[in-house]
């Protein structure tokens, strides 16, 4: 950063964690001013368009401050604050362009395909609608120009995302379509794996369901952020399900979808979560036994429905406690989940190779989020191959050990 002309800050502004590591970020790079005072900070993204211009007030040495909508505008804001100009601009939200020409961030073989901007179901905990505005699907046309324009540069896995990933096509078409999507990123040759993270619960039909147990390319991996299985939470959150009608959305996806891996999040002290609340949101978790299971505290977010209509009346040392419970519990069931896995042969993706140790993921596996697979360099099996040119190639691994988290595996196949 010090040798930069200008630093560009790209904020999270979803929840206090994030607000806080966003900050710290913004004032760690104000910091290069005291011996670099030309030096100029822009700060966008989505702690920008939630608090605009409190943070030129609260951060006066911040040089510009934009809107998610002006992200088109960035090249010229630079140009702005280099020529001395201070400046605030936030343009309607929609003018975010959600398609267009990309730079590639991630490994060359693995990419993020967004579909998608925005949220419309305004729970009562997130601020993701105010800040990112009402859900808006790309057309189908750019996205499958866009995926055969990246496995035409060597990309091999695509992530699917999106605020609301489910919902896709229903504004654009006027009903859902992300199965015919599903079905016609398929056919992009090139594409290995299809990996669906955000899948909102509402929404998940049986036609969904069968695309992802009989397409080949989809991996049976499913994110479903649930957030909790009490009826009374679910109403507070207004999720529009009960906990019954989660309980038989996880038992048909684990009847048709055979060995699918889930991952979802859970909240803890919501208000109105009171022990026989959690009490069953525990049962739940060791009841479902998801194989990969996140949890936050409930942070009151001011702008959403839950900070204006409930108190909130769970002390930090509750939420503390519930989450530490749910934690531990998990961390077995994920102890469980990897050890029953010892002794088979599993394709992998390798990610990385660091110190005579391959770093590799199965379809079970979403990059960033989950556990590794680690594998030793074998020379038996490997003979010459230079292990750095397996990186983004697939091969065949045997599990021979597992912890919570990570699986240790030998080379089968090359």
């Amino acid at each position: 950063p010090s040798e930069a002309d200008v630093v560009i800050v790209n904020t999270c502004g979803f929840i206090e964690d994030a607000k806080r590591e966003s900050i710290e970020n913004i004032l760690d790079m104000i910091s290069y001013k005291e011996d670099c005072p030309d030096l100029k900070v822009l700060v966008t993204g989505c702690l920008a368009e939630r608090y605009q211009a409190e943070i030129f007030k609260e951060i006066p040495e911040t040089d510009a401050v934009i809107g998610i909508g002006a992200n088109e505008d960035i090249c010229d804001v630079c140009n702005r604050i280099i020529s001395g100009e201070k400046v605030e601009l936030f343009p309607p939200k929609t003018d975010l362009k959600i398609e267009g020409d990309r730079i590639l961030t991630t490994p060359p073989y693995s990419a993020y395909l967004k579909i998608a901007e925005g949220c419309s179901n305004h729970c009562t905990y997130c601020a993701i609608p105010s800040i990112r505005g009402e859900f808006r699907s790309r057309p189908s046309e750019s996205i499958l120009q866009e995926a055969q324009k990246l496995a035409n540069e060597g990309v091999k896995e695509l992530i699917i995302v999106a605020q609301d990933t489910t919902r896709y096509g229903e504004d654009l078409y006027k009903k859902n379509a992300l199965v015919p999507l599903l079905k016609a990123l398929s056919m992009v040759d090139g594409i290995e794996w299809i990996r669906l993270l955000y899948l909102y619960p509402e929404r998940i039909d049986d036609a969904l369901i069968d695309e992802i147990a009989n397409n080949e390319k989809i991996v049976k991996y499913m994110d479903i952020p649930l957030q909790h299985i009490s009826d009374k939470v679910l109403d507070n959150m207004h999720r529009n399900v009960t906990g019954q009608w989660t309980r038989d959305l996880i038992s048909r996806m684990r009847e048709r979808v055979p060995g699918v891996v889930l991952r979802t999040t859970m909240i803890v002290g919501h208000p109105g979560e009171g022990k026989k609340d959690f009490q069953e949101l525990l049962s739940f978790a060791e009841e479902a036994r998801f194989e990969r299971l996140g949890a936050f505290k409930y942070s009151e977010e001011e702008g959403t429905y839950g900070a204006e209509n409930f108190k909130d009346s769970i002390s930090a040392k509750t939420k503390q406690e519930r989450l530490d419970a749910l934690m531990t519990l998990q961390s077995e069931i994920s102890l469980a989940f990897n050890q029953s896995r010892v002794g088979s042969e599993i394709k992998v993706i390798v990610d990385d190779f660091n110190d005579g140790v391959f770093v590799c993921r199965s379809e079970f596996e979403s990059p960033e989020v989950d556990g590794e697979i680690l594998v030793r360099h074998d020379s038996s099996i490997m003979g010459d191959v230079d292990p750095y040119s397996l990186i983004g190639e697939f091969i065949t691994v045997k599990v021979v050990g597992a912890d919570e988290y990570d699986l240790i595996a030998e080379i089968v196949e090359i």
